[in-house]
C-alpha cells in the first residue's frame, strides 16, 4: 500500500506538471495572441482539478511515507514552477 500511494502521487505529479505547461505555453498564447479565451477556460479548469488532486495525493503520500517536511515543501514548490515537477521525479522514485 505504501508504494501505491507514492506511485499515484508520482503519476499525478507528472500529469499536473504537463497540464501546467499546456496552460502556460499553449492555452495562454491562444488567448492572448489569437483571442481564443475558451482555451484558457478549458485547460485552466482541467489544470485546477489536477492541482487539487495533486495536493490531496501529496498529503496522503506524506502521511503514509512519513517523509520530511522539506520533501513536502520541495514537491509543492516544484508544482508551482514551470518544468518544476519534472525535476522531482528522481526524489519520488527514491520513496517507491
Amino acid at each position: 500500500m505504501l508504494q501505491e500511494s507514492v506511485k499515484k502521487f508520482g503519476l499525478i505529479n507528472s500529469i499536473e506538471g504537463y497540464s501546467y505547461l499546456a496552460l502556460l505555453f499553449i492555452a495562454m498564447p491562444l488567448k492572448y495572441l489569437f483571442g481564443i479565451a475558451l482555451a484558457v477556460k478549458i485547460v485552466g479548469m482541467i489544470h485546477g482539478i489536477l492541482f487539487i488532486i495533486f495536493c490531496i495525493l501529496l498529503l496522503i503520500a506524506w502521511q503514509e511515507t512519513k517523509w520530511s517536511m522539506k520533501n513536502n515543501i520541495i514537491f509543492f514548490t516544484a508544482s508551482l514552477l514551470p518544468f518544476g515537477t519534472l525535476f522531482t521525479k528522481h526524489r519520488i522514485k527514491s520513496f517507491e
